[in-house]
């Protein structure tokens, strides 16, 4: 099957045991080798810069008319859990996933949160593998197709928020885990966002990436109403 999805993504590797790494959620390796770093979370880590590196050359060589904000929300929207969940969608990543037992009971498969990490570590493999060519291969062929030239698909409260707060000099913004609950196929995450030491919004999500996202939104509603 993990030839089916080499088709999929159209690219076919050299050391398949990146990809098989790149399948393997945290949950699937927790349960089989009690050990997160056998997961693909450090593949994500890596995929997620990349990706964003990818992404932010290529606008900046498409779009020279378009100034820094607006090229980092054209950039959020396109890396953004929803965009990259869709990706997954495309090419069934889904079904080739290793699942842990709860995580597989729990619809872990269609989870956005999952799918996009894995998109993101899928990346990571092809450019380990194969170079920075291997993994602009997949970015042009599933992340560049769809450029929100006009109006973007998914807000970016993170960056609305920055670039409201800079207004004013010397503004710190600071994102805390502040607490997570639930089992890991279905993780509830906390987040604070802090101006200049004060809270000024409380979210939740999924993952900690949509938790800072409903901080932010918190923030904007209570800090500057109207601007969302």
């Amino acid at each position: 099957m993990i030839r089916e999805l080499e088709e999929a993504i159209g690219y076919h590797f050299h050391n398949i045991s990146l990809l098989q790494n790149a399948l393997t959620h945290s949950s699937y390796a927790n349960e089989r080798w009690h050990n997160s770093l056998l997961s693909n979370e450090r593949l994500e880590f890596l995929g997620d810069s990349i990706l964003g590196m990818l992404v932010a050359e290529y606008l900046f060589r498409t779009f020279p008319d378009r100034p820094e904000g607006e090229l980092t929300r054209m950039r959020a929207d396109m890396v953004c859990e929803k965009t990259l969940a869709a990706v997954a969608d495309r090419i069934g990543l889904g079904k080739h996933l290793m699942l842990g037992h709860g995580e597989e009971q729990g619809g872990g498969r269609s989870r956005e949160s999952i799918l996009a990490d894995a998109v993101e570590s899928v990346i990571a493999a092809c450019f380990l593998d194969g170079g920075i060519q291997a993994a602009l291969g997949f970015v042009q062929r599933f992340i560049l197709v769809e450029v929100p030239v006009h109006k973007l698909h998914n807000a970016d409260y993170k960056t609305q928020l920055q670039e409201l707060v800079q207004q004013k000099r010397n503004q710190s913004l600071r994102y805390e885990l502040v607490g997570q609950s639930g089992p890991d196929h279905d993780k509830k995450f906390d987040v604070e966002v802090s101006l200049n030491g004060a809270v000024v919004g409380l979210g939740s999500g999924s993952s900690k990436k949509r938790a800072e996202q409903d901080a932010a939104r918190c923030a904007i509603e209570k800090l500057f109403p109207g601007e969302i």
